[in-house]
């Protein structure tokens, strides 16, 4: 297969260097920027069902998806008709509509662990006012949270983290005090003999762990046998309390959440992506009680002049609808699925070694000779060989996240046209990188 868009990509560059005149590097999350993988960015001109379109006129199958938001395809018809219906009576009004409680039932009503849903804008916005809450719930400071995994850019939670942060090569951020990060404690993610430990140590003082249910920060890693349900009885036994950050696998994986996999009931549950649509909408939701410390109702503060705009609330309605499909999920895990066995079994045919995992419409890919369970695992990965790989995949044509610290995503749109794609373009790319 040759690289058809190996050419100069004249407009995207040309938008670069004009976005390099008015942005921080010439971008607005740090992942874009490709220093992970070297290059120029390539700038997007619109997307349509897997795909998406640069400003040269390049196709690629995308497997990013908007981070994950795009579970039913890009500018899919009944979310682009929702979103214009609400557009044209306000785009906000800082006041309440009835679309949010309508988005918060069909929330509700797939997570048996949450009664009540606060919206915010980001996931960011979602874990650091879960934080918060349980703060407020249990007049506990610390928070236990592990090694690579991501949950936004609040102070407390730039400590160990991957994703961007790792992508640098740096654990921690400039900017965040001493005071901020001691009351943060890190642990090695899948280790629960580590995490016991911490509670141990500071028992009393723990008011809650803090993880991604799977690890989307640090390539995909799935939780191991026995570690959530251990990290419940941790939290049960010393009295604090469990956050899922299910911004990433919420509603993606499986209809609710990982946590209706598991069987894992957390306290409090964050979410964000699909449950927007594509829209900046997020959320974090728990029992009642607990919900009741939040203000208006109780004294811990949290406010957003833009939460449950109805533009956003409309998006994440025809999303989750769409989600309610008979069989979705099941249709999306077959073609994670195949898709990730077709690039295991192109990688060994040009003799490289490569891990891969998925679960619903959330997947992975890690340069290593044996299985990611944690952070280490992560940076011991080849991601010189990964940069290689992302650019050969982008010469012919498919969209990789630019760094091998994330996850990828497919949508319903993934097509068995899609699939082959990708396939048939990993087939090639693997020969051209091979060592």
């Amino acid at each position: 297969m040759s690289s058809p868009y190996s050419p100069t990509r004249l407009r995207s560059n040309a938008a670069y260097e004009r976005a390099c005149r008015v942005l921080v590097a010439g971008v607005n999350s740090p992942v874009r920027a490709f220093q992970a993988v070297g290059g120029t960015p390539v700038f997007v001109d619109h997307a349509e069902g897997p795909y998406i379109f640069d400003l040269d006129g390049h196709r690629y199958v995308d497997l990013v998806g908007s981070w994950g938001s795009a579970i039913v395809e890009h500018a899919h018809p009944a979310v682009v008709e929702a979103v214009c219906r609400a557009a044209k009576s306000g785009l906000s009004f800082g006041a309440c509509c009835a679309a949010e409680s309508e988005l918060a039932e069909i929330i509700i009503s797939a997570l048996p662990s949450m009664e009540v849903v606060r919206f915010v804008n980001s996931g960011t916005e979602a874990a650091m006012s879960a934080i918060r809450l349980a703060r407020a719930a249990t007049g506990r400071s610390k928070i236990v949270k592990f090694i690579g995994c991501y949950h936004g850019h609040a102070d407390s939670l730039l400590v160990a983290a991957g994703s961007g942060a790792a992508t640098f090569t740096v654990p921690d951020s400039a900017g965040v005090p001493t005071a901020f990060v001691e009351c943060t404690i890190p642990a090695p993610y899948n280790d629960l003999n580590s995490a016991e430990r911490m509670m141990s140590k500071f028992s009393g003082d723990v008011a809650a762990v803090l993880v991604e249910p799977i690890a989307g920060n640090m390539g995909f890693v799935e939780p191991v046998e026995g570690f959530l349900t251990g990290l419940r009885a941790l939290c049960d036994r010393h009295g604090c309390l469990l956050i899922f950050d299910e911004v990433m696998t919420g509603f993606r994986v499986a209809w609710g959440g990982y946590q209706n996999v598991c069987g894992v009931r957390p306290d409090i549950t964050c979410l964000g992506k699909v449950i927007g649509g594509g829209m900046p909408v997020a959320a974090y939701a728990a029992r009642r009680e607990l919900m009741s410390l939040v203000s208006p109702s109780g004294p811990m503060y949290q406010a957003g002049t833009l939460s449950g705009n109805p533009v956003g609330m409309a998006a994440g309605i025809a999303t989750l609808r769409l989600c309610q499909a008979a069989e979705f999920y099941d249709a999306l895990h077959a073609k994670s699925t195949r898709l990730t066995e077709g690039l295991r079994a192109c990688a060994t045919s040009a003799g490289i070694a490569l891990q891969t995992g998925a679960r619903g419409g959330l997947l992975g890919i890690a340069f290593s000779q044996r299985p990611v369970r944690n952070f280490t695992d992560a940076q011991a990965c080849d991601h010189k060989l990964f940069a290689k790989f992302f650019h050969a995949m982008l010469d012919r044509g498919v969209w990789l996240p630019p760094s091998g610290y994330e996850a990828m995503f497919i949508s319903s749109a993934h097509d068995d046209e899609a699939i082959a794609t990708i396939v048939d373009a990993a087939k090639d790319a693997f020969r051209s990188i091979a060592p």
